[in-house]
């Protein structure tokens, strides 16, 4: 599945890196029923922290944005991630005796501030390609980790319920409005010869940092 042609070539550039993090022994240990709810329970709560300053930064998106177009692909992404995403951790959790005062108490780990802050320093300080290049690894990553194992179906219920979220079709429909988010804004930023422009070395190299920090997180969530 396409979902961005910008995003393709910096995918095939950091190929390894790129299976590291959406082939991560995490993922292959929840679709093999091997993974440990303690440690699904442990991502669950980094996870909703990190998404709550991934909102921040989507949010900075709009006012980094050029025109309305973007403005409005970017306020749906909040209000996925707000709405949407934010709402399973928190019924998951619940469902599994984890309370909301729980939750929303959980101490954040270094591995998880380390990406969240990297993503809106890149925003607060650079431009919109800036912001939204490390934000891409995390949105179209976890969409084409949905679709990769969307048949598999383990026989704990939180497990089928998060690949039954990110293969499913309002996740992908975002993912795919982002991936032309940025295939927009790279063309019209930096036109159809961006690759030689001196901006491209630089949406490159965040978009690695990116890759390696979602591996991080993966393995905070093992720890």
């Amino acid at each position: 599945m396409i979902y961005s042609n910008v995003f393709l070539l910096l995918k095939k550039k950091y190929l390894y890196e790129w299976k590291q993090y959406t082939q991560h022994t995490f993922v292959k240990k929840l679709i093999s029923n091997r993974l440990l709810e303690e440690k699904f329970f442990n991502y669950l709560k980094q996870d909703y922290l990190f998404l709550i300053q991934f909102s921040k930064a989507w949010s900075l998106a709009v006012i980094k944005s050029d025109n309305l177009k973007e403005m409005k692909i970017c306020a749906n992404t909040v209000n996925g991630l707000i709405n949407f995403e934010m709402d399973l951790h928190i019924k998951l959790c619940k469902e599994y005796g984890i309370s909301n005062k729980e939750l929303f108490n959980t101490e954040e780990k270094n591995k998880n501030i380390a990406y969240s802050r990297y993503v809106l320093e890149s925003g607060y300080s650079g431009d919109f390609l800036d912001l939204i290049t490390p934000l891409i690894p995390c949105v179209i990553g976890y969409a084409e980790i949905g679709n990769n194992i969307k048949n598999y179906k383990p026989s704990n219920l939180m497990y089928k319920t998060w690949i039954q979220t990110y293969s499913g079709e309002e996740y992908q429909k975002i993912s795919k409005s982002v991936g032309r988010l940025f295939d927009n804004a790279v063309l019209n930023r930096l036109g159809k010869n961006f690759y030689r422009t001196r901006k491209w070395k630089s949406i490159q190299k965040k978009f690695k940092t990116a890759i390696i920090l979602e591996i991080d997180f993966w393995e905070m969530a093992l720890e």
